[in-house]
């Protein structure tokens, strides 16, 4: 395999086949393994059971699996019938993350201008290439702007280390290369800044062993701590920011990511530490004001929190944690409201967490203008 699969989370079968690879995130921290999509069906159970996560990939391995279906479509009697039907498998597959509806209504325009379903495949694998390479651009730009709020820490602390609370992953392996939260840290790095991330467990899945995977790798300075110490660390005067990313906010800049991050930003508003969210503006839900009650939260399954997986020192093994008897609850995502934030840091700049602020970024999003 001639592609660095520790660089990017999805790409194309270098053997020319037409099928997708992407990076399995079930066997990270523990081993670097591709996992090759070759139909719809595949795509949907890789969104499902987190071989892929984080809202930009999940919006762009939806959009393959929009091209497998135009393909697959063309082998059908009813060729319209099943694109339809695969386009709602898709839709859900996962319900919080915007991304996923944003990327398949995007696929769904491009594709409606054609009835040649051969031209559908090819324009939707184009597409598809697009809603990626954008995806990089975006993130990149995000730790453009994202960057000078690291750079005026550590100027306040004369170079001392700029600590960074982050909680569930939103590095790259939850987008394709630079990731949201983990762009300004990596080009803060890279520009010599003096930087330490405080890196949360984030469970059930244990998320932030992927975001401390993703700072090995990058030479990037940081500690994994539990859930319920970063209370503590900000009491205690450790910790300058808190980063954190987002599955889907609302036009008003109310904040779903993952369960914990209302916890986290309860706790930075106590303790006066600036709380920043990091996203493209494809997660944007224009159409939503009231993240409380509109934002659909995914109750995932109680396995999650009744079993862990880790690693036994030969291969990655899942244990039961709790009374087998046990009932679990297993909220995947929280609400944080939008008073809470401190800044969103966007593509295209950083602006208050109200519509007011968004709008100013996003003019074009003004209703009725």
């Amino acid at each position: 395999m001639t592609q660095d699969i520790t660089r990017r989370t999805i790409w194309m079968h270098p053997d020319g086949s037409g099928t997708v690879q992407v990076l399995d995130q079930r066997s990270l921290p523990h081993e670097i393994k591709a996992q090759t999509l070759t139909n719809v069906t595949e795509v949907v159970a890789a969104i499902q059971s987190m071989v892929v996560r984080g809202a930009p990939l999940i919006g762009a391995t939806a959009a393959y699996g929009v091209y497998f279906a135009c393909t697959e479509a063309a082998q059908q009697a009813d060729p319209t019938a099943y694109l339809l039907d695969a386009f709602e498998r898709l839709r859900q597959s996962r319900p919080t993350a915007v991304n996923l509806f944003w990327a398949l209504a995007r696929m769904q325009e491009a594709i409606a201008t054609t009835s040649d379903f051969s031209q559908k495949a090819d324009i939707a694998l184009a597409t598809a290439h697009q809603i990626v390479e954008e995806d990089v651009e975006l993130c990149r730009m995000i730790g453009v702007y994202g960057l000078p709020i690291i750079e005026q820490i550590s100027a306040a602390k004369n170079g001392a280390p700029v600590q960074i609370l982050t909680h569930c992953n939103a590095g790259r392996l939850g987008c394709i290369e630079w990731g949201t939260i983990s762009s300004p840290i990596y080009q803060a790095h890279q520009k010599g800044i003096n930087v330490h991330v405080w890196v949360d467990e984030t469970r059930p899945r244990n998320q932030g062993g992927l975001t401390a995977w993703e700072l090995g790798q990058a030479g990037v300075p940081h500690t994994v701590i539990v859930d319920n110490a970063g209370g503590h660390l900000m009491q205690h005067g450790m910790v300058d920011m808190v980063l954190v990313g987002t599955d889907r906010t609302t036009r008003t800049g109310d904040v779903a990511n993952k369960i914990g991050t209302y916890l986290k930003a309860l706790a930075a508003f106590d303790n006066h530490i600036p709380f920043y969210v990091a996203l493209p503006s494809t997660t944007i839900d224009w159409n939503l004001r009231d993240g409380l009650q509109e934002i659909p939260i995914e109750a995932r399954s109680p396995d999650e929190v009744r079993y862990i997986s880790g690693w036994d020192g030969s291969q990655i093994r899942q244990v039961l944690l709790t009374p087998k008897d046990s009932a679990a609850l297993n909220y995947g995502f929280d609400v944080t409201p939008a008073r809470l934030v401190t800044a969103l840091v966007t593509e295209r700049g950083v602006c208050a967490a109200n519509e007011e602020g968004l709008l100013g970024l996003f003019p074009e999003r003004k209703i009725g203008g």
